[in-house]
């Protein structure tokens, strides 16, 4: 069992380490986690192949030049994502309502018809055959963990999927749009990432960049510690992801937040020469000092409250379910290092079922098992999947209490 140290204080003097997003020497520590698993999303096929998974620590450096924190302790040797890398999310109704509209979103101000497309990093490949399907476009997905035919499309025969990282070697890949969800928080050198992607696309200027990626401002506001975990490591502001673009060449036409304002969506257009032009959603840095001061002063209350609260539950005897297995799970468990104050991890992705969880060593349920084991309480990772939980629930005949992370 893994056993864990956390530590939230900012250091009194900066470190050596060099900002993988800005260049500037010295990040000030504030955030540690010891010893959790390298990867969450990695499916193992036994408890002790789980619980021997490797593990390492997450040591959170602040940038005071740009903003930008990423884990100083971070080996991209543990980078292992492959097809048996289950991080997708379209078995949800409430997540697919959000890709569907930002789909149609993106077709409609773009013109995305019969268009060539690329994703970088398009795990199994969901949204770029949503956006072929919508807009009859062609597409390319590039992305390790792919597995080619998993998602069944009437588009599948016009989109090309490539298993490998994206580098250098794939700048010819730019077509008439360049997409990238949910890549750039599992890369360190993000200045060389962006600017590989601007590299790749040179002077067609009409070839508009969308990326999306967690938004690091909730995260540090709402002490939202599930979502710190090893792989990723990177974490952005709405200001730290636009000041980047612009020092690799792109001028930011749009910056928002959706999915409950979990999600930072920045899109951009290659330019000689950005503009000043700051974006109404942009924050300084003297913002995300504040807010890297508020999140050390406040973390380990809200750790000790979580602590007590499954540590009441099992007192009492109580049957308490973890609802969604994903990273946040993962990240809920090993911080907390309270990994058997819960028996059992339900989630509703098929390809999880019967899997264990690197680090935890918990087997993934169906929802299904809840008909029989009927818990009194379902913790819920993601607050956003309530309704949707509540409803499944209730259609089969359990009725917990639900508490929303």
């Amino acid at each position: 069992m893994l056993s864990n140290q956390v530590q939230s204080k900012i250091s009194t003097s900066a470190s050596d380490h060099i900002c993988p997003n800005c260049g500037n020497k010295g990040l000030e520590i504030f955030y540690e986690v010891r010893n959790v698993p390298v990867h969450s999303c990695l499916m193992m096929s036994s408890k002790e192949e789980a619980l021997d998974f490797p593990c390492g620590d997450v040591v959170l450096g602040f940038c005071d030049k740009c903003g930008f924190i990423t884990n100083v302790e971070f080996d991209p040797k543990w980078s292992a994502y492959a097809p048996n890398y289950e991080d997708q999310q379209s078995f949800s109704p409430t997540f697919n309502k959000f890709a569907v509209d930002l789909a149609k979103k993106l077709i409609d101000k773009y013109d995305l018809h019969n268009k060539d497309l690329v994703e970088i990093g398009c795990s199994k490949g969901d949204f770029l055959l949503l956006l072929c399907e919508l807009g009859n476009n062609r597409g390319i997905g590039i992305d390790p963990s792919v597995v080619p035919g998993r998602v069944q499309s009437e588009a599948a025969e016009r989109v090309t999927f490539i298993q490998e990282y994206y580098s250098e070697s794939h700048a010819k890949y730019v077509g008439d749009f360049i997409c990238c969800r949910h890549t750039l928080e599992h890369i360190q050198p993000t200045a060389e990432f962006i600017q590989t992607v601007r590299n790749s696309i040179g002077e067609r200027k009409n070839v508009a960049f969308f990326l999306e990626i967690p938004d690091n401002t909730r995260v540090l506001q709402q002490l939202a510690f599930e979502d710190i975990y090893y792989e990723h490591c990177s974490y952005f502001s709405p200001g730290t992801l636009a000041r980047l673009f612009r020092s690799c060449g792109f001028e930011v036409t749009d910056l928002y937040l959706e999915y409950g304002e979990q999600y930072l969506l920045i899109e951009a257009i290659p330019v000689d020469t950005p503009s000043s032009k700051i974006h109404p959603l942009e924050e300084t840095v003297a913002d995300v000092v504040a807010d890297v001061k508020y999140f050390t002063e406040n973390i380990q209350q809200k750790l000790e409250h979580w602590k007590q609260y499954l540590e009441k539950m099992q007192a009492e005897q109580k049957k308490v379910v973890v609802w969604g297995s994903g990273s946040k799970c993962v990240a809920f468990l090993t911080t907390l290092d309270t990994i058997d104050k819960i028996e059992y991890v339900v989630d509703i992705n098929p390809h999880r079922h019967g899997k264990f969880i690197p680090g935890v060593g918990k087997e993934i349920m169906s929802p299904e098992f809840l008909k029989e084991y009927q818990p009194d309480t379902v913790i819920v990772m993601n607050a956003i999947y309530c309704d949707e939980i509540g409803q499944m629930l209730q259609k089969m005949g359990v009725n917990p209490e639900i508490v929303a992370l």
